[in-house]
């Protein structure tokens, strides 16, 4: 073990450089100096290993490129503190100790560990969500994921009725609706749908329960213009794959319902909701998601600006000599960035100074989401306060709020 020249014990830093079936790792001392090497395997006596030679090599800190999973588990379990140094990072860190651009297992957790000893003003130990807030993120994620699966099996679905059965596209609202659903394994041929009159059209509607308000005359019309499906013998063919992609919509539906349950028994019972629950047009899923990837570490967002920088809408400003350019940022979070700006972009209809700040970027020359991101990083710095101080948003405290209200009734008046 190392030493200082007054005693004290010297600082030894790791790093792991983490893959799917093993891990590498390294430690370095106070100067440099690599103290050890080794591989583990990805397995509870390969982890257990790991944390038997960190500690036996008395490291404090460790560094490693992703914050989740069974390693950091082990890792924050023994005490030892986690920082997290991104892949893009590390690529751009790599030309620090070579220009070869050389990617190696053992090299990148050498790189690793020795940025957290140079750097470690510069990196910020790993904060942890509790269990409750994680198994939110992790439901949330699970729903969003399925509802793109929905949206690609719809898509499919549509593009084989385009050739097969064009008259039910568009003939409901949504594809992938109950009804129109319920439609397709009732009429799934040109036979079948040519077998409908109004009359039968509309009975049948009545019977599932169809509450459009597009009457059955309309419909039946619709389906009457479009082109004719196909009707030679390879017909039930083509019927069997319309059932089939169905059935993975139908399964789909029922899923996310079931995940949309979980999420409000989960968001209702967590501390935080009420912060979220009451921003303009929040709802429920929406509020979850945003909540979820916050989270309720608050070290994790020490600033508001560390908020929106994160959350990628924050501009960032690259500078040389007297050429400056505000750019786009492309390192973020996108998962929060999706959060944040889905109910930046839909609560400008539900509050006036949102709606106002919105526009006024439109004005500026800016595209939608550009403006949804400059109403984004506005709406960063009201959540953090209000995430940070525990209370939810209260419109009448607002004072840009009512600024934008008391200019519209002078307006008014």
């Amino acid at each position: 073990m190392s030493v200082t020249v007054e005693g004290t014990a010297a600082r030894v830093c790791a790093g792991v450089d983490w893959a799917k079936d093993d891990h590498a790792v390294c430690i370095v001392d106070a100067d440099g100096e690599i103290l050890d090497r080794f591989t583990v395997e990805h397995t509870a006596a390969g982890l257990k290993r790991l944390i038997s030679r960190l500690l036996d090599a008395h490291v404090s800190e460790v560094g490693i490129e992703r914050g989740d999973g069974p390693v950091i588990e082990a890792l924050l379990a023994a005490g030892l503190v986690v920082l997290v140094i991104a892949p893009n990072q590390l690529k751009n860190l790599r030309g620090r100790y070579g220009s070869a651009g050389k990617k190696d297992d053992r090299y990148d957790a050498y790189v690793l560990a020795d940025v957290v000893r140079t750097d470690r003003r510069r990196l910020t130990p790993l904060t942890r969500s509790t269990p409750a807030m994680i198994a939110l993120r992790s439901s949330v994620r699970a729903r969003r994921d399925l509802v793109e699966h929905r949206v690609a099996a719809a898509n499919q679905l549509r593009a084989h009725l385009q050739i097969v059965l064009p008259g039910i596209v568009g003939l409901f609202s949504a594809l992938d609706s109950q009804t129109s659903l319920a439609f397709l394994e009732r009429f799934n041929t040109q036979a079948k749908v040519d077998w409908l009159t109004p009359a039968r059209l509309g009975a049948w509607l009545a019977k599932v329960g169809y509450s459009g308000k597009v009457p059955p005359q309309v419909l039946h019309q619709r389906l009457v213009a479009a082109p004719r499906g196909t009707t030679d013998v390879d017909a039930e063919a083509h019927a069997a794959t319309t059932l089939a992609f169905v059935a993975v919509l139908r399964t789909l539906n029922v899923q996310i319902a079931a995940l949309a349950d979980a999420i409000a028994e989960q968001f209702e019972a967590h501390p935080d909701a009420h912060i979220v629950k009451s921003l303009p047009r929040a709802g429920t899923l929406r509020a979850a998601r945003l909540l979820a990837e916050i989270g309720d570490a608050r070290g994790r967002f020490p600033t508001a600006e560390s908020l929106a920088c994160l959350a990628g809408v924050a501009p960032s400003t690259r500078q040389s000599g007297k050429a400056k350019a505000v750019t786009f940022r492309w390192s973020a979070d996108h998962q929060l960035r999706d959060a944040l700006c889905d109910f930046a972009g839909d609560c400008r209809r539900a509050n006036p100074w949102a709606e106002d700040l919105y526009q006024r970027a439109r004005a500026r020359g800016h595209d939608h989401p550009h403006a949804v991101r400059i109403l984004g990083r506005a709406w960063a710095n009201i959540i953090w306060r209000c995430w940070q101080d525990g209370v939810a948003y209260d419109p009448a405290r607002h004072n840009a709020l009512q600024r934008v209200l008391n200019e519209h009734t002078a307006k008014a008046a």
